[in-house]
């Protein structure tokens, strides 16, 4: 694994196009649980975040995730963009002086400090039926040195459909939330996916 700048704002570039193309699909699984607009939320604050690479044309990678960080905190309503906000602010932190993520376990460790923001700033643990559902194991399997899977990333995500939902808008629904994959989990899944192809 040799995770470079160049291949990290790849990644981010990638994961802004499938967030484009998935919008509908992410709205649509908003609309039963929470407001319905989780996916034009992230769309919005994507476009951002290409506009200010395009102005700031980042050398590094901590810039790079500080630059996403600001444009999803300030363009992203409700409570995805300063959860992925805190997430990414925190990958800026933890990338300082770094030039490239050359294993499983140092990138795992980054996904860590991530769920540590998203935890901190959300409230949720597992099984809680949000984001922590996928960043946490994904962490899990990174730290312990193993390669990330599309399959892994899948059933993360789809394990969140028979949860009930703990915070949140979908919590009000109560066991009225069971069947339905959360959101957030569904875009976080986009992210990791998205990074796959780098990781090779």
């Amino acid at each position: 694994m040799d995770l470079t700048v160049e291949k990290v704002q790849a990644w981010l570039n990638d994961f802004s196009q499938e967030i484009e193309q998935n919008k509908h699909m992410l709205s649509e699984l908003d609309t039963p649980i929470g407001d319905g607009d989780h996916g034009n939320n992230m769309a919005r604050g994507m476009a951002a975040y290409q506009e200010a690479f395009a102005a700031q044309q980042p050398k590094t990678i901590t810039d790079t995730f500080k630059i996403l960080a600001m444009s999803l905190i300030s363009k992203v309503g409700g409570a995805s963009g300063p959860l992925y906000g805190t997430a990414f602010m925190n990958f800026a932190k933890a990338t300082k002086e770094v030039t490239a993520i050359t294993n499983e376990e140092q990138l795992g460790e980054l996904v860590q400090e991530g769920l540590n923001g998203i935890q901190l700033r959300g409230k949720a643990n597992v099984d809680d039926k949000t984001m922590v559902d996928v960043w946490a194991p994904i962490a899990e399997i990174l730290k312990k040195n193993q390669p990330l899977t599309a399959e892994a990333i899948t059933a993360a995500k789809e394990q969140t459909k028979d949860l009930q939902a703990k915070k949140g808008r979908a919590s009000y629904l109560g066991e009225r939330s069971i069947g339905h994959i959360d959101p957030g989990a569904a875009s976080s899944a986009i992210l990791f996916q998205t990074l796959l192809p780098y990781l090779n």
